[in-house]
């Protein structure tokens, strides 16, 4: 009987401590569960309010020539929309303190880059100056990520304007070398000015600004560096679509010095015809790749197809000069380099810009 008593106790006792133990264990697993939530739980909290600090803060990083500038200035001034494209909106705008006006080039928020290197990028860009590129004055984060660049505002609009819709002027031979010079100028200024070459990728005749004595500014020079691959790919779609884009680019990505040439032989024949290279179907005849008004004139060696006759006329006006057929003949082979189908064979910016001195004479 005594036996079964104390086999009971032990049995009792076992049991009691077994109970102990295991709700002992239990207790520890829960504590140290509940550290763990805790602590991601403050982890979690803490990415929070850094994303919120990112959302929640507005910066302008201030470039020469906009000192001038504020945040309130830039978002308060009254715009007019004179631009527009997949990334972005163009604003002719009149800051409202200095009086000034100035294009502000909204970018969408979900078209641009975040990469980490986005202030190494933008200070890069701000840095370039050149008598013949629309400089940066100023670069604008806001809230939700949006991006706004301020750059001087050109009252003579862009190049294909002027080629377009301006006046006898566009066939006035001086001002129609006088754009292609600097345009080569500041092609010359991103191509070879840095350590590295700055690359444009997007040189057109609406992209090339013109003020009132006619100087060209090229505009939106790394620009694409700004912006995502999707955005970039856009932008290099639209390129090609109306005439600009080299045979061998496929992305922006591989965007070159050589493809910037072809751009800018396409924008001396644009000059020199006062037509558009726009062309959906492009065929390479020969070495040359170009619109269909410029092949077919190459092909029947009809070059004269390829300016108005007031050019060599010299406007027909006495206080013009004219300037001779070889002159024209001379700038027409230029161009005609530029948009050759071998990026291999097309001259550099340099040797650009040394024969147009020879046309010159």
């Amino acid at each position: 009987m005594e036996t079964t008593h104390l086999l009971i106790l032990v049995v009792g006792l076992t049991s009691a401590t077994f109970f102990v133990i295991l709700a002992f264990c239990v207790f520890l697993c829960r504590r140290r569960k509940s550290k763990h939530e805790s602590g991601k739980d403050i982890e979690w909290s803490e990415q929070n309010i850094q994303e919120d600090d990112i959302i929640q803060k507005e910066d302008l990083i201030i470039f020469e020539g906009g000192e001038d500038l504020t945040i309130c200035d830039i978002l308060d001034a009254p715009g007019e929309v004179i631009g527009k494209s997949n990334y972005g909106t163009l604003y002719k705008a009149l800051l409202q303190r200095s009086n000034k006006v100035r294009l502000l080039r909204f970018l969408r928020p979900i078209c641009t880059t975040r990469a980490e290197d986005l202030d190494e990028i933008v200070q890069f860009i701000g840095r370039i100056r050149h008598p013949n590129l629309v400089p940066l004055l100023g670069f604008y984060t806001g809230p939700r990520f949006e991006k706004l660049l301020v750059h001087p505002f050109y009252r003579n609009g862009n190049l294909a304007q002027f080629i377009r819709d301006g006046n006898g002027e566009c066939y006035e031979w001086s001002i129609i070398y006088r754009i292609s010079y600097g345009i080569a100028k500041g092609l010359e200024r991103l191509h070879t000015g840095q350590e590295k070459p700055i690359i444009h990728g997007n040189l057109k005749s609406k992209n090339i600004l013109l003020d009132h004595s006619y100087r060209p500014y090229i505009s939106d020079s790394g620009l694409h560096l700004l912006l995502n691959p999707t955005a970039g790919q856009e932008m290099l779609e639209t390129s090609a679509a109306q005439g600009y884009k080299a045979p061998e680019l496929i992305k922006m990505k591989d965007a070159s010095e050589e493809t910037d040439i072809y751009s800018l032989g396409v924008i001396f024949l644009e000059l020199l015809s006062g037509k558009e290279p726009i062309n959906e179907h492009p065929t390479p005849d020969g070495d040359f790749y170009l619109p269909n008004f410029m092949r077919n004139a190459v092909l029947g060696q009809r070059i004269s197809d390829l300016y108005h006759p007031a050019i060599l006329l010299g406007n027909g006006r006495d206080d013009r000069v004219p300037v001779s057929e070889e002159c024209i003949l001379k700038y027409f082979q230029l161009a005609l380099a530029c948009c050759s189908h071998s990026p291999s064979i097309r001259p550099n910016i340099k040797q650009v810009l040394r024969k147009l001195e020879e046309v010159a004479g």
